[in-house]
């Protein structure tokens, strides 16, 4: 299957105005979505707590968890977040799209 990426609004859950555009590596492989620590301290998303997480490259790591809010086509809602290291590609996983109602189309690299 190939990957592509949506352009998308993250924001603090109770701050809005604070957003930022952020392009997510769709990926159902992915449990949980992740962005990238300095995305994460420029909105103020605190972590309230962490996921032990399996990579690709089969690593085992803790993360840290928070609420973040996601804009996609129009629609938002808050879902948990996974808080990466500076640098690392954002991901939208498996529970931000569940919740979104979405799934991806490899072949036209859209969301339906």
């Amino acid at each position: 299957m190939g990957t592509f990426s949506i352009r998308a609004t993250v924001s603090h859950p109770e701050h809005p105005e604070s957003r930022l555009s952020i392009d997510l590596l769709v990926d159902t492989g992915a449990t949980w979505s992740l962005i990238p620590a300095d995305a994460a301290g420029s909105l103020g998303v605190q972590a309230t707590e962490s996921r032990r997480v399996r990579t690709a490259e089969d690593r085992h790591l803790d993360l840290p968890l928070a609420e973040v809010r996601f804009t996609i086509n129009g629609r938002s809602l808050t879902t948990p977040c996974l808080i990466g290291s500076p640098g690392v590609p954002a991901l939208l996983g498996a529970v931000t799209l569940e919740a979104f109602g979405l799934a991806p189309d490899p072949v036209q690299k859209i969301l339906v």
